[in-house]
């Protein structure tokens, strides 16, 4: 793509937004300014809900972007000199999108799972829209009917919260944490439900971190729906899900674990830097965390199924504590053999 200069913007708070909603609009742009030849900036900002700051914002990534056909290469030219957008050359965005078999099969097993959701709102559309792509897709959609993802929520917590958020209702929460290995007591103030990777979330406005949190759906150990008005504060920004839930601080730990094809759960519970596939089933994984008390007893408790590696400071610690679980263990053992040797 080529750019021509930047005009002035106006200044000033735009919407909040996310990836996906960045990614929506990136993709209507250009078809939307080629539909009417030109657009002027305050026009297509107002169209899309966004100040024309962001908007630039938008055409400058855009400029970035190259969209290729096979062959030949296929730019687009983009233009904004004076405050009127122009696009010209975008013969390629009209050519039909055309999925490979993982794509299209990764798109169905995506949306059925999504279709799976208790009291999912417009389910008929979304029903619609499987329909289509497995009647476009053919063998894909053959291939992604063996493969089945069930969202994980635990009993009627999904349906409570669902109606928390709907009512706007503020919930009290008991909340298992796995970075500190321990339960939790918090009011939080519902914002939306979201799935990501498979699991279920909580988002809101947490009054004892005064923040904005996600909250596992399978670690709320218990939930009450509260009857005080839910109170976001209105400078609450919801999360960017599609950079990932990880949130590494600068002074965090790294550790690398070993697991084994029995200890491979641990990557789905716990949230990972990186996960490295060693073959027969085993993982490397590196967590980060702020405080490795956790790590050592989840070490302890994995056994053979897994093994710390690094830092190698902490991995000694954890054999330390093991030789000494092992050295109470045998002590109990002798107590009781000595015990039941007097009984007799």
């Amino acid at each position: 793509m080529s750019k021509t200069t930047q005009s002035k913007t106006t200044q000033g708070k735009g919407s909040s937004t996310t990836s996906t909603d960045r990614l929506g609009r990136l993709l209507a742009l250009v078809p939307y300014v080629v539909n009417r030849d030109s657009v002027a900036l305050d026009q297509a900002a107002a169209a899309f809900g966004v100040t024309e700051k962001q908007l630039i914002d938008d055409l400058n990534l855009l400029w970035c972007v190259e969209l290729r056909a096979p062959d030949p290469y296929c730019p687009i030219d983009l233009s904004y000199e004076g405050g009127e957008i122009i696009v010209t050359e975008a013969e390629s965005i009209a050519r039909p999108l055309r999925l490979k078999v993982d794509e299209a099969s990764a798109l169905l097993v995506a949306l059925r799972m999504l279709a799976g959701i208790p009291d999912l709102e417009d389910r008929d559309a979304l029903s619609r829209v499987i329909a289509k792509l497995e009647s476009a897709a053919g063998a894909a959609a053959t291939v992604s009917s063996q493969v089945s993802v069930e969202v994980d929520a635990r009993g009627d917590t999904l349906a409570t919260l669902r109606e928390a958020v709907s009512r706007k209702r503020r919930v009290h929460l008991s909340y298992y944490v796995p970075a500190r290995d321990e339960n939790t007591e918090r009011d939080v103030d519902p914002m939306r439900l979201l799935v990501v990777e498979g699991n279920t979330y909580l988002e809101g406005w947490c009054r004892r971190a005064e923040a904005v949190r996600v909250f596992r759906l399978d670690r709320i150990r218990d939930l009450t729906v509260l009857e005080v008005p839910a109170q976001v504060p209105d400078d609450a920004e919801p999360i960017d899900v599609d950079a990932g839930l990880f949130r590494p601080s600068p002074g965090d730990v790294r550790v690398t674990l070993e697991l084994t094809p029995q200890g491979r759960w641990v990557a789905d519970y716990y949230p990972c830097e990186s996960v490295e596939e060693l073959g027969e089933g085993r993982l490397r994984i590196v967590l980060r965390t702020p405080d490795t008390r956790w790590v050592r007893g989840l070490a302890l408790r994995l056994g053979d199924q897994g093994r710390v590696v690094a830092p190698s400071e902490l991995a000694a610690e954890i054999r330390s504590d093991a030789v000494r679980a092992l050295a109470q263990y045998d002590k109990a053992a002798r107590y009781d053999a000595a015990v039941r040797y007097d009984k007799a």
